[in-house]
């Protein structure tokens, strides 16, 4: 087994927190380069629908997070993983951590009226599926065979 095989790690690059953080600085500078209207209202009401977005989004996160470590792999995802987890939030979805930082987005877009944050979401949701998901994909199957593709044919990836 070489140190780059498929089933030793799905990436050398932790390629999800760089997309989230180049997500975030390119909407808070398109906004501030070519500010455009918020299509939506703009009040209390709004803004806590944009906090609980966000805060459901963090929560997602935690909690598969949590479901890793109760397992005992990592949520690196430039690691390799010792165990397939299936339970938790991964009940559902194959990618909720991913789901979560989606979510975060749209919450900050309406808490901020910025819509380049939710223009974004799609952009995001594409390069993370191409540069992390799919390799991590990759590593699943060629880890744990059977069992993965099992799961991959009974759960969703995103939504």
């Amino acid at each position: 087994m070489s140190v780059n095989a498929p089933e030793d790690r799905p990436s050398a690059v932790p390629w999800p927190p760089i997309l989230l953080l180049i997500a975030v600085i390119a909407g808070i500078a398109l906004n501030r380069l070519h500010p455009l209207a918020w299509p939506g209202e703009d009040d209390r009401a709004a803004r806590f629908v944009g906090l609980g977005f966000g805060v459901l989004g963090l929560v997602l996160i935690g909690w598969a997070a949590i479901t890793m470590w109760r397992h005992k792999t990592t949520v690196l995802p430039n690691r390799g993983v010792s165990e397939l987890v299936t339970d938790g939030p991964y009940k559902w979805r194959r990618n909720p951590i991913y789901v979560g930082d989606a979510m975060v987005l749209l919450g900050v877009a309406q808490m901020t009226n910025n819509i380049w944050f939710a223009i974004l979401v799609l952009p995001f949701v594409m390069a993370v599926t191409w540069l992390a998901i799919l390799p991590e994909e990759r590593h699943l199957e060629a880890k744990f065979g059977d069992r993965w593709r099992d799961y991959r044919d009974q759960t969703r990836r995103w939504i």
